[in-house]
């Protein structure tokens, strides 16, 4: 997944980026980075770990200049975390600062092309392929004075070269002026928004919009799919088209991923999870179960927790608290972390769950454990009953696009026919009864435009035999 932040200001943008980076914590605690762009000069400091950690406060009087980009990684490329993996990328000639968010799903074979053309490809970060493809094409004729033709050449060239999910932003001359330049792939799959302050005419991309809030910046929009922006402060956008295919945002993003106050193509992030909720509702009350209250696994299904109980006419409570120090069991890079994270991370509150018939609202089960283990917790306070409602459909395809969904044994529901999975997942998580909102109830709410394969296998960037095993292999660390 990732995330980045860009910004081109008429002054330092060293502390705003550091500020606006830590909004998108959640989308990588594995590395970050910031890198600034100062008269064609790149400073850089990136390192492992969380922000904090990775990016001191005390190294921002060495970032120094009016353009730069900032970035949390999340390792879906690269099984060891090194700093030499953390983001941004930069290339000395032609001065390029690059940082993405996404999945290269053909990286062994762009690695090799990169080499047979004289690029060497040092990290195991997928962002580094995508900017020296970028730099490939921005020199192929010219490597100095770089045009706003040459920078739509360079795009059309990752466009090409490139196949996966990538939303990308860079800092670099473009007629001389130093220009904050944002593209996705050809079918938008990553997120990514851009914005303006109004107080200077400074410009923001970044991977969600929260990043553009804390420091008053408007959303202008979307990255849009078919094009690539040039930003200059005080100036409008310049939006420049090449070829694209029909947009297929992930739904992910709106199941887990991105935070609920965060605004994407088809709305804030919290009303698209109310949504599902009330459709989750009717589903679950169709089945003929009764409960006495709502309770939401934190933090994510809050929205579409109080959707349920609003539609089902029953309370909801919280019934966990949250230890906010802990990070996200889904991204822990295996499963014995995963586990000793969970224990960390959640402690029921006993009375909310005695004696009662409580139902259950998570996002999403990826490979069953944690929700197992959250099933096993709650038992020993001796619920009356126990349902469990997703308010997504089964996992049942691995994603190949930025989301750690790795192998098809690892998904606990691909193990059952579809129209078996509610009631065997029942009996594997301990439950009572486990309720799926189905692949119909998401398609009617979110309607065309929207990648799904990991519910519904439908693959927009086909990936062959070849590729899945590299990408499998690198996951594992083979």
């Amino acid at each position: 997944m990732c995330g980045f932040v860009g910004m081109i200001a008429g002054e330092s943008v060293a502390a705003p980026l550091l500020l606006a980076l830590q909004t998108i914590q959640h989308r990588g605690q594995d590395a970050a980075g910031l890198g600034t762009w100062d008269d064609r000069r790149v400073h850089l400091v990136k390192g492992t770990g969380m922000i904090n950690h990775a990016v001191p406060v005390e190294s921002l009087p060495t970032l120094k200049g009016h353009a730069g980009i900032s970035h949390v990684r999340y390792p879906t490329a690269g099984a060891t975390s090194t700093s030499e993996d953390a983001q941004p990328f930069r290339t000395r000639q032609p001065g390029v600062l690059l940082a993405h968010n996404g999945n290269v799903t053909n990286m062994g074979a762009l690695t090799q092309w990169l080499r047979d053309e004289g690029y060497v490809v040092l990290s195991h970060c997928d962002a580094e392929p995508i900017l020296l493809t970028f730099t490939w094409a921005l020199t192929r004729e010219r490597q100095a004075g770089h045009t706003a033709a040459d920078v739509v050449r360079a795009v059309k060239a990752v466009h090409e070269r490139v196949k996966g999910a990538y939303s990308v932003t860079a800092v670099l001359e473009v007629d001389g002026v130093p220009t904050l330049v944002a593209f996705r792939d050809p079918h938008g799959i990553r997120p990514g928004v851009y914005g303006q302050r109004a107080a200077d005419g400074a410009w923001m991309t970044a991977s969600e919009s929260v990043a553009l809030d804390v420091l008053s910046f408007e959303k202008e929009g979307d990255l849009p799919v078919g094009a690539v922006l040039l930003m200059r402060p005080g100036l409008p956008a310049v939006r420049l088209d090449v070829p694209a295919g029909e947009p297929r945002h992930c739904i992910f993003e709106r199941v887990y991923f991105a935070r609920p106050d965060s605004r994407m193509e088809d709305g804030r992030v919290n009303r698209t999870r109310w949504r599902m909720g009330r459709q989750l509702a009717k589903e679950w009350r169709a089945r003929g179960f009764e409960a006495d209250l709502v309770v939401a696994v934190p933090d994510t299904s809050r929205p579409a927790a109080q959707a349920m109980a609003e539609e089902l006419g029953i309370p909801t409570r919280e019934g966990f608290i949250k230890n906010r120090y802990s990070g996200r069991t889904f991204i822990m890079p295996d499963q014995k972390t995963r586990d000793a994270a969970l224990r960390l991370k959640l402690n029921p509150i006993r009375e909310m769950f005695e004696g009662n018939r409580v139902l259950l609202v998570d996002d999403s089960i990826v490979r069953g454990s944690t929700m197992r283990r959250i099933v096993q917790m709650l038992r020993d306070l001796q619920p009356e009953s126990l349902h469990i409602a997703i308010f997504s459909p089964p996992v049942r395809h691995p994603c190949f696009y930025g989301i750690d969904m790795p192998t098809q044994d690892e998904l606990v529901a691909s193990r059952h026919a579809p129209e078996d999975v509610q009631e065997a997942l029942t009996g594997y998580l301990g439950a009572d009864s486990v309720t799926f909102l189905s692949v119909d109830g998401l398609a009617k709410l979110s309607g065309a435009g929207f990648c799904m394969a990991c519910f519904d296998g439908d693959y927009v960037v086909p990936v062959n035999e070849d590729e899945r095993a590299e990408i499998i292999a690198d996951r594992r660390g083979a």
